[in-house]
């Protein structure tokens, strides 16, 4: 099995065990599923186009940082003008939980996305009852008939969609109705990063789709390779992260792009 492959096994047996522990009647009761959204593609276009992570721990990566707490992480990212926030709700892969996004919720007005590995449409109830904007599509883990599934479902909560793709054959998952496409520079079933492969993809795409450019993007030159071949947004994670202070690592990177 790859690492895909155990996280989606683990993946099912967790969503089976929360759908006992809370209905979808519940879900929609809790506080922010009523809340209005914020639109990460608004945002992607008016700000620095940085979707700026919060992330403890990876598969490729092992624990990347431990030792910070996702609401002075992700204020900062909003200081400095990051365009949406991206946080981790899977546990056993990524040290993620739902909390994450629920404790930052009521004290950051940009996008949350929730960064998990959507399978089953009671996550998307979910990500709605935890005060989540936009939720991420991964083309390798579903069909293109998912996708869409996923997606007008995903538009009636009110939230907007990420749909993140690897390969050429993955293109077949786009449908107009995505807000935004990501391109992972990295190879979810080996971790090879490649940029330049993530430039041809995005060749492939209708020129009026939003493309953010995803993981592996490792300092200053690697974005402005990326935003020089047109990508308009950037995930970027463990840039940050594997910094002792990872706002104050923003806050610097930020204050070179913006002055550029």
């Amino acid at each position: 099995m790859t690492i895909l492959d155990q996280i989606i096994k683990r993946k099912k047996e967790e969503v089976a065990a929360a759908k006992l522990r809370i209905s979808l009647d519940r879900l929609k009761n809790t506080a922010f599923f009523g809340r209005p959204t914020y639109s990460l593609k608004e945002s992607v276009k008016n700000k620095s186009g940085i979707i700026a992570e919060f992330k403890r721990q990876s598969p490729s990566k092992g624990i990347i940082n431990n030792s910070v707490q996702p609401l002075e992480v992700v204020s900062a990212y909003e200081n400095f003008r990051a365009s949406g926030i991206s946080i981790l709700t899977d546990h056993d892969f990524f040290g993620g939980n739902l909390n994450d996004v629920l404790d930052v919720r009521n004290e950051i007005t940009i996008p949350i996305l929730r960064k998990d590995f959507m399978i089953d449409e009671y996550q998307f109830y979910e990500a709605k009852s935890i005060g989540a904007d936009v939720v991420l599509l991964i083309a390798s883990c579903l069909s293109p008939d998912q996708v869409q599934e996923f997606t007008e479902l995903t538009h009636q909560l009110k939230m907007e969609v990420l749909l993140e793709i690897h390969t050429e054959d993955e293109l077949k998952h786009f449908n107009s109705e995505i807000d935004l496409v990501g391109i992972n520079n990295r190879n979810l079933k080996d971790f090879k990063v490649d940029l330049q492969h993530s430039v041809q993809l995005k060749n492939q795409l209708p020129k009026e789709v939003l493309s953010v450019a995803e993981s592996g993007i490792y300092n200053l030159k690697d974005f402005q390779f990326l935003k020089e071949k047109g990508f308009d947004g950037f995930l970027m994670g463990e840039y940050f992260m594997k910094n002792t202070d990872p706002a104050k690592a923003f806050e610097e990177f930020a204050s070179q792009i913006l002055t550029q």
